[in-house]
């Protein structure tokens, strides 16, 4: 078994996350986005919005700035000539997939998520279903609040205050979760419900996929995204279950497609996808937001980079050690620091609220770099400039480099 360092095993994740891949010239286009796709298989979706959505954020880490409405058609508008690249599932979180990989969601490879526990209403109330399902059928795509309206209303045939409103929308979440909605559009990033058959072609639906053959793809894609990674790490891109991944894990090693390696310094056994490259050196720089595919699992990202890193959304104000919604910074290859930003749009500023250097790093020049990479960033945003505040010791430095620029 091959034995490899960690900074070989760092360029090969880097690398098939797309940071090996230049950023393009001009203005990016669905050809770039799909390039994207092909490295990182999915993006997230989080309702956030403190600086930027979650689902955007990747692909400026990786193109630059580019027009958000090329993600948008891509995932909620369709025609002959541009038909649907994206759907959105539950993958690793709700997240926006290849409309082909839809089967691999369905096949019962992957554990259901947090939504299983509304099963006990539907068991409870199967009427219900079947009327939301009805309201869908008429008016989809429709929010969750017009689905509660049509259901408990006067005409319904719900009668006599079974339920609450609570429970129609849980129940329009394990009907997402079940796939048997989807997501038709969006409206301000409402989710607009709709028949999965309406949204997505009948020969993507028509595809039957066993449990073993779903966590084969789903592992390989996983593989894909990673280059190299421990089982637990591979397991968690999709929420699979331990026993399905260790299963598939094991059936592609014995079919070449992953290849088992040692890392120095990890203590678990490694597998590296057969065809990952490693570059032989990383260069560029990106900000990588807290549900960027590259650092999402906390203890891979740790292995990976020594770079300790926990979102504090959750944490109380006085409690938090470097803010709110905190973007680590990459530079050739290396976190080296971290800003928590906020897209002040009342303002017109991107509100640099901390910023963070790792130790030993080369504070003038992240400073430099960090301050081409939120400029550039505050013109993707639509905003006029970039404010740095006072927390974190980069925040002086920071501030120097803005003042430079005027």
């Amino acid at each position: 078994m091959q034995t490899i360092s960690l900074a070989v095993a760092r360029r090969a994740a880097l690398a098939a996350q797309g940071f090996a891949d230049a950023r393009p010239a001009g203005a990016p286009t669905r050809r770039h986005l799909r390039r994207v796709l092909a490295r990182t298989q999915l993006l997230q979706l989080d309702s956030v919005n403190v600086a930027v959505r979650a689902h955007y954020a990747p692909v400026f880490a990786r193109l630059g700035a580019y027009e958000p409405a090329l993600v948008d058609d891509a995932a909620w508008a369709h025609s002959t000539r541009r038909p649907r690249l994206l759907v959105e599932s539950w993958a690793h979180e709700a997240s926006l997939i290849p409309v082909e990989d839809w089967p691999l969601l369905q096949s019962g490879a992957k554990r259901p998520g947090w939504w299983k526990g509304y099963s006990r209403i539907i068991d409870r109330s199967p009427m219900l279903v079947e009327d939301v399902l009805a309201v869908v059928k008429e008016l989809g795509p429709v929010g969750a609040g017009e689905i509660e309206r049509q259901v408990m209303g006067e005409n319904s045939r719900i009668t006599g205050g079974m339920w609450n409103r609570s429970e129609v929308k849980k129940v329009c979440e394990w009907l997402f979760g079940m796939g048997q909605l989807t997501t038709g559009a969006r409206r301000s990033f409402e989710r607009l419900y709709d028949l999965t058959e309406r949204v997505l072609p009948p020969e993507v639906l028509a595809r039957r996929i066993t449990p073993e053959e779903g966590a084969r793809e789903l592992i390989t894609r996983a593989a894909t995204a990673l280059g190299v990674a421990t089982e637990p790490d591979l397991r968690d891109y999709y929420r699979l279950g331990p026993d399905a991944s260790q299963q598939a894990v094991a059936e592609l090693v014995e079919a070449g497609v992953l290849e088992p390696v040692r890392v120095r310094t990890w203590r678990a056994q490694a597998y590296r996808h057969v065809d990952a490259r490693v570059p032989r050196a990383i260069t560029g720089r990106a900000l990588l937001c807290p549900f960027d595919p590259l650092i999402w699992e906390r203890a891979r990202t740790e292995r990976l980079f020594d770079f300790y890193y926990r979102i504090e959304i959750y944490v109380p104000e006085a409690k938090r050690v470097h803010g709110y919604y905190v973007f680590p910074f990459l530079l050739d290859g290396e976190l080296v620091g971290r800003v928590d930003l906020k897209a002040d749009r009342a303002a017109g500023v991107l509100r640099v609220q901390g910023a963070f250097a790792e130790p030993d790093a080369d504070t003038g020049r992240v400073a430099a770099e960090l301050a081409a990479e939120l400029s550039l960033m505050a013109e993707w945003l639509q905003l006029d400039g970039v404010a740095v505040g006072n927390r974190g010791d980069l925040s002086a430095t920071l501030r120097q480099q803005f003042a430079h620029r005027g």
